[in-house]
């Protein structure tokens, strides 16, 4: 594999957050994309964050900040579209911005996947579900995932299976998936 480069994922509406941007509440004292970058940082240290709104306070933490190349916040595929044709690496792990108890070993196991099963994608999943969100990503995706979007198309998973992306499989000692949706999870 080549280069990598990561990008979190923080341009969504946050609509169960009462619509304050998810990325920038805090829990513990600490905003939660703090949390992404902690646990990225270690894997990886090519970062940037998609951002739709709020974009000088997401600038304060020291990283590239940019928007969704579509309008209207058309999820998380659309950040990732704009990721892709932003990145200047070969490779793009993606995370959201509100699961701050994400496994260390993300980029390695979703890596040693892509090698080993000779693919263009693979995203996480644990006992429970799948965690599409968290993936690792080829940019010679972003003409079919320009297509797709372009359709109308909208699901992460869909797209994902369509492209013969993998599930790469952590259990609770890796980490844990847990994201904050709504003011109640903050609590």
């Amino acid at each position: 594999m080549s280069t990598i480069s990561a990008v979190i994922l923080a341009g969504g509406k946050a609509r169960r957050m009462e619509g304050r941007d998810k990325g920038l509440q805090v829990l513990y004292g600490k905003p939660l994309i703090e949390y992404m970058i902690e646990r990225l940082r270690p894997q990886i240290t090519n970062i940037s964050i998609n951002a739709n709104r709020n974009q000088a306070a997401y600038a304060k933490f020291g990283f590239p900040v940019f928007a969704d190349e579509l309008a209207d916040f058309q999820g998380p595929l659309s950040g990732m579209l704009s990721g892709l044709e932003k990145a200047k690496a070969d490779f793009v792990l993606f995370t959201p911005c509100d699961s701050p108890f994400f496994p260390k070993n993300l980029l390695e196991k979703l890596k040693s996947a892509l090698e080993n099963d000779r693919t263009l994608i693979a995203y996480a999943c644990d006992e429970e579900r799948e965690h599409p969100t968290f993936c690792l990503m080829s940019v010679e995706l972003k003409k079919a995932l320009r297509t797709y979007l372009a359709s109308g198309e909208r699901r992460l998973l869909q797209f994902m299976r369509e492209n013969k992306g993998i599930p790469v499989k952590f259990t609770t000692n890796e980490g844990r998936f847990t994201n904050v949706n709504s003011l109640e999870d903050l609590r």
